[in-house]
């Protein structure tokens, strides 16, 4: 079975619904967000969805479908659940696997549990996603750094958008793979996933 593709961002708010597309649609590999918190009727799942285009792409269902838009452990609380990461199995398929985080690594599931716990429980690889803006350096390092420490293997970093002398900075720092940079995509539609997905190096 191929290792899953888990993409995770720096934040909350830094592209990765957009990125887990681009990377789906360009490996024409399958989906799957195991969380959702919040905005139902507009998941995560449905945007990506819109925006792929192949006909290989198989999108898993989400384990958990919690209605706040908060921190996935004060939603499932406000539901009246409790995350069990036990119950998040990688879903079987012969394909590539994407899984979307929520938030960012430290982003609690419960009382014991953060993302990053989830991401060593399913064996996967992590694609970092990295916008620009004042403090972005500082927040991809120590992502950076935790994922160093729980020997969590990242396949590299992708940017969105673009910013020569921080992108340098932080693949050098980290020596991570620079994977791509994302445009501004000012139609954000199936045409301009694919051609996004040609600015990639995976």
């Amino acid at each position: 079975m191929l290792k899953p593709i888990f993409i995770t961002g720096i934040g909350t708010g830094v592209g990765k619904t957009v990125t887990s597309a681009i990377v789906t649609e360009h490996l024409k590999a399958d989906y799957w967000k195991p969380i959702q918190s919040g905005d139902l009727e507009n998941s995560d799942t449905i945007t990506v969805k819109q925006l792929v285009s192949n006909d290989k792409t198989y999108f898993h269902p989400e384990v958990y479908k919690l209605t706040q838009p908060l921190s996935p452990h004060l939603s499932a609380r406000l539901d009246g659940i409790e995350i069990d990461i036990n119950t998040i199995k990688v879903p079987e398929t012969q394909n590539t696997l994407v899984i979307e985080g929520a938030g960012g690594l430290m982003v609690p599931l419960n009382q014991q549990f953060l993302i990053v716990d989830l991401i060593a429980q399913l064996k996967a690889e992590v694609i970092l996603v990295s916008q620009h803006y004042l403090g972005s350096i500082n927040h991809t390092l120590l992502s950076y750094e935790l994922l160093k420490s729980r020997n969590i293997p990242v396949k590299g970093i992708l940017f969105n958008g673009h910013n020569p002398d921080s992108e340098a900075y932080i693949t050098q720092y980290t020596k991570l793979k620079h994977l791509g940079t994302i445009p501004v995509l000012n139609n954000l539609d199936k045409n301009s996933v694919k051609e996004a997905g040609k600015h990639l190096t995976l």
